[in-house]
């Protein structure tokens, strides 16, 4: 268990889906709790795999009083009603924007023992279950803001200290153990 740099804005990683977990083994384990102690240090809602450079269906959660991990997730949505609100990303640090996400959600998975999960989620929580399965998709939340926003956004993350203008993470990740393993 170690806490792991988070891949940045920019980094092709994070515009990649990720493959489907097929090994439920220590290997797996251990990726979820290098993902938990990411996401405890850097004290944000949610943390998937690409963001720590490892192309697996992936995410774990804190948030709303909730907290735990979701393998291969999938989610339904509840009802017609959506929530407008500040959204940000580790990956895209120290910014938000106002992001279009459905109320509630119910998500369907398996925990690392390969053991069926559901979690049910509304306000938060639900755009957190979003969120993060978007990152497994290789799409940004950036991809879901109204164009005008959207280009808003662009202009502070290119003027963005961590950002360079060659569109590369300035902070380079050293590959997680399990990234790029044939699945």
């Amino acid at each position: 268990m170690a806490i792991q740099p988070i891949r940045l804005f920019g980094d092709p990683v994070l515009r990649t889906r990720a493959a489907e977990v097929v090994d439920f083994d220590a290997e797996l384990r251990k990726l979820v709790a290098d993902l938990t102690d990411t996401l405890t240090a850097e004290a944000g809602a949610g943390l998937a795999a690409p963001q720590l450079g490892v192309g697996l269906r992936v995410f774990v959660y804190h948030c709303d009083g909730f907290e735990g991990h979701l393998v291969n997730p999938t989610f339904d949505v509840v009802g017609d009603e959506d929530q407008v609100g500040p959204e940000g990303c580790l990956s895209i640090p120290g910014m938000r924007w106002d992001c279009k996400r459905h109320l509630h959600v119910v998500a369907n998975g398996w925990n690392m023992h390969g053991e069926p999960v559901q979690v049910e989620g509304s306000e938060l929580l639900a755009r957190c279950i979003q969120h993060e399965t978007d990152h497994l998709d290789g799409v940004l939340f950036l991809d879901r803001l109204d164009p005008e926003t959207r280009k808003q956004a662009m202009r502070e993350i290119r003027n963005a200290p961590w950002f360079d203008q060659a569109n590369q993470p300035v902070v380079k990740a050293s590959p997680h153990p399990l990234f790029g393993r044939a699945r």
